[in-house]
């Protein structure tokens, strides 16, 4: 492998977030250099559906030596990025109170075709954690449910929807973030579960979303001490091989969560944990706000390279794993016959979904009724954002 090529493959397996409703200079440089693969938007970076499908299309056609992918956050209920008149769906715990796989399928397209029409390649969602604890201060009511098998069934009609409209999906958080009571945007939760509990709860819903070919998985920052008591299941190869890719059986794009978030930020630099995070098995490695620390990873996965702490042919697997999602996710969502967006965001079927969930109880709730209000704000972008923290992925 030339040189070239690794800085190509380390450019390939970054994805990036910015500040503000226009990428700013220091972004549209890394995406110029070939330094970054693709970009995730939050709501700091959102006005509307039409100021978003307008800034998607200006950064699609920025010079870059590879098509960028375009990602986002939206779920439904507390975790969306666009919002009215993008239709606002409820939380996916509705959707597992109802317990119907054709709605949920139905709101899984409709989704999709209203991000394809804004200009995006892949969703962040489903949340396939099982909510298995009323203390869980970040999961609640993202979860489809407390059993693992609707969960599973949901969320692989779910994830069916999405794709089958040109929109790549993701199952998180991988093995499994719903029974801890730390939020790994602050701190570094650690879970004790072995293998027996894992195959009976938290891997029950990736296995369904293996079996139906999901797009990609994406990791959590937690400490899962049975496996690996140091490194969180991100960047620990004792649990991401073992468990993705022997125990469940995948082959495709296993996503990094956002590694500026507390859980990794407070215990290693960007530059290591990017590194780490390839080492375990990581594909597709996010960096949602500073295009500063995309370059400090960009630079510590070639000089690992270099310096044989990271192998070449470790880098390139990833490199055509992201290839090959972008290949059928944008090369041929651009073959599609284009969505138009107004049509979009007036699709029919959004009312008809919310009727369909009318009854439904939509609260958050420990029993289902009584669980307590998150302790974090989340989706806000005003004020200090170290104090007032989004909800990155």
């Amino acid at each position: 492998m030339t040189d070239a090529q690794v800085h190509h493959d380390a450019g390939q397996v970054l994805m990036g977030g910015f500040e503000g409703l226009d990428p700013d200079p220091d972004f549209v440089r890394l995406v110029n250099n070939g330094r970054v693969g693709g970009a995730i938007l939050f709501r700091r970076n959102i006005d509307s559906p039409h100021q978003a499908q307008d800034l998607l299309s200006r950064m699609a056609s920025l010079p870059s030596p590879r098509a960028l992918m375009f990602s986002v956050d939206q779920e439904g209920g507390r975790v969306e990025r666009l919002k009215a008149p993008f239709p606002e769906l409820p939380t996916m715990r509705s959707f597992g109170e109802v317990g119907r796989k054709t709605l949920t399928r139905r709101i899984g397209a409709l989704l999709a075709r209203t991000l394809r029409a804004v200009g995006f390649h892949q969703d962040f969602a489903p949340v396939l954690d099982v909510d298995s604890n009323p203390a869980n201060p970040v999961i609640g009511d993202r979860a489809f449910s407390n059993d693992p098998n609707i969960v599973a069934r949901l969320g692989a009609a779910f994830i069916d929807g999405l794709q089958s409209e040109g929109i790549a999906a993701c199952a998180k958080h991988f093995p499994g973030h719903g029974d801890t009571h730390v939020d790994s945007h602050l701190a570094l939760p650690r879970l004790d579960h072995d293998i027996e509990r894992l195959r009976a709860v938290e891997l029950v819903p990736f296995r369904a979303a293996v079996a139906i070919d999901v797009a990609s998985i994406m990791t959590a920052h937690i400490l899962f001490a049975a496996f690996d008591d140091e490194h969180p299941a991100t960047l620990s190869d004792k649990v991401m091989g073992p468990l993705v890719r022997d125990e469940v059986g995948y082959r495709g794009v296993v996503v990094s969560d956002d590694l500026e978030m507390k859980a990794i930020a407070d215990h290693y630099g960007i530059g290591d944990a990017a590194v780490r995070s390839l080492k375990a098995g990581c594909d597709q490695i996010l960096i949602c706000r500073h295009p500063d620390l995309l370059a400090e990873a960009h630079e510590a996965i070639v000089k690992a390279v270099e310096a044989g702490q990271l192998s070449k042919h470790r880098l390139r697997e990833a490199a055509e794993r992201v290839e090959q999602l972008k290949r059928h996710y944008v090369d041929t969502q651009a073959l599609r016959e284009p969505v138009n967006l107004d049509a979009a965001l007036a699709d029919p079927d959004y009312p008809m979904i919310l009727e369909a969930l009318q009854g439904a109880v939509t609260e958050v709730g420990a029993d289902p009724t009584e669980r307590e209000e998150p302790i974090v704000e989340y989706a806000l972008d005003e004020g200090d954002p170290d104090e007032v923290l989004e909800l990155d992925v």
